[in-house]
């Protein structure tokens, strides 16, 4: 009898833990607010794919520059809150696509006017596509951990 209550008492609480973990956690109306969340918790974006630009360069140090200020171009526009997400690609694709970036704006304009300023889109290495994208709103607060977690920057 004794194992059984044992048993039961073990299965409360372990059930008990199990429901706590999985509860839905409370609606934080200010921060849905600060990142301009919908109802649902999701907002409009822009995607940019960046592709093969039409312009090749072979000079191993002009490549090295435009890519140092494609770079810093991508962190101005983080540190600005214009970009939430970039990133290469690490494989090849038949569509061509080198890399993305996720604008924190529901304007394709704005997106646009904000990938001119990359120094390999001005110099032709990168071409791009644009695309209203509908996302989660909380999408941008990963950011904020990416310091801690990276030990060196590109």
């Amino acid at each position: 009898m004794k194992k059984i209550i044992l048993s039961l008492s073990l299965f409360a609480v372990i059930y008990s833990s199990a429901q706590k973990t999985t509860e839905k956690p409370k609606f934080n109306q200010k921060l849905a607010t600060e990142l301009g969340a919908d109802k649902y918790g999701m907002k409009p974006y822009v995607i940019v794919m960046l592709t093969t630009g039409a312009t090749k360069i072979e000079d191993k140090v002009k490549m090295g520059e435009l890519m140092k200020g494609h770079m810093g171009n991508i962190q101005k526009l983080v540190d600005e809150g214009k970009i939430v997400v970039a990133g290469p690609f690490t494989g090849d694709n038949k569509q061509n696509f080198e890399g993305m970036f996720i604008f924190n704006t529901k304007s394709k304009e704005e997106a646009e006017s904000w990938v001119k300023t990359d120094p390999a889109v001005k110099a032709g290495v990168f071409g791009y596509e644009i695309f209203p994208w509908y996302g989660s709103a909380a999408l941008p607060l990963y950011l904020k951990y990416h310091d801690e977690i990276s030990q060196e920057s590109h």
